[in-house]
């Protein structure tokens, strides 16, 4: 199971988290997330833009002239698309655009770009925001900055609708905020360095990972934190 260290604030790393290895740990399955994010991209779009067809016109009820004998093309509607205010050749009208995606489709969309992004680097464990209840994007950022330093996107998943969490990033460019595990896999794609809380990860394994995975996942890090070591062999605690 992937073992991840936890950045605090300056960007030290004081203790590691185990991960799941069915959400974190799954094969990059690029052809399923390119599904899932063409399917949310699609399901996105009004589909609400019209034209008017030849049928949908109210002129063009008899024929412009007789049918033999004036030398010219015969013509059966001044609604024809080749008449100046006829109807529009292959005319299009409001439809449903949208497609379904099954359940298991979407989740293993979202595990296999998370796993990707683990494997890539491009995933940081948290173990929160230090913001002491005082909403400031200021803080925010520079927290952010410092645990994820040179980002241009970053996707924060924070673990509850907390007033504080989110006010505090919303202004700041290149940031993304969703609330676990209310995301999905186009959100992990483009949201560039993905940084996780450690609450929020814990209702992802519970959403996303095998129940008896995550039930020893959950007993193992709720043990004593387990110490990172320095050159010397001392720890940073």
């Amino acid at each position: 199971m992937p073992t991840v260290a936890i950045k605090t604030k300056g960007g030290d790393s004081t203790e590691t988290i185990v991960l799941s290895e069915r959400v974190f740990g799954a094969k990059r399955n690029i052809p399923l997330i390119h599904q899932a994010v063409k399917t949310e991209l699609e399901n996105k779009r009004q589909g609400t833009k019209n034209s008017l067809g030849r049928s949908d016109m109210d002129s063009g009820g008899a024929k412009p002239y007789k049918q033999k004998g004036t030398g010219r093309a015969r013509q059966g509607s001044t609604a024809a698309p080749h008449y100046r205010h006829g109807g529009k050749a292959l005319s299009f009208h409001p439809r449903d655009l949208g497609h379904a995606l099954p359940k298991k489709m979407r989740r293993g969309a979202i595990r296999s770009a998370l796993s990707s992004k683990l494997a890539d680097g491009e995933l940081i464990i948290i173990d929160a925001l230090p913001l002491d209840g005082v909403i400031s994007t200021k803080t925010a950022a520079g927290f952010l900055n410092e645990v994820a330093t040179g980002a241009r996107k970053r996707l924060l998943v924070v673990e509850s609708h907390g007033d504080v969490a989110i006010k505090s990033v919303r202004n700041i460019e290149g940031v993304t905020v969703r609330v676990a595990p209310e995301f999905s896999a186009r959100d992990v794609v483009d949201g560039g360095i993905v940084l996780i809380t450690r609450g929020a990860v814990a209702k992802i394994e519970a959403v996303l990972g095998d129940k008896i995975e995550t039930e020893a996942i959950a007993a193992t890090n709720s043990a004593a934190a387990v110490p990172v070591a320095t050159a010397e062999g001392e720890t940073n605690a």
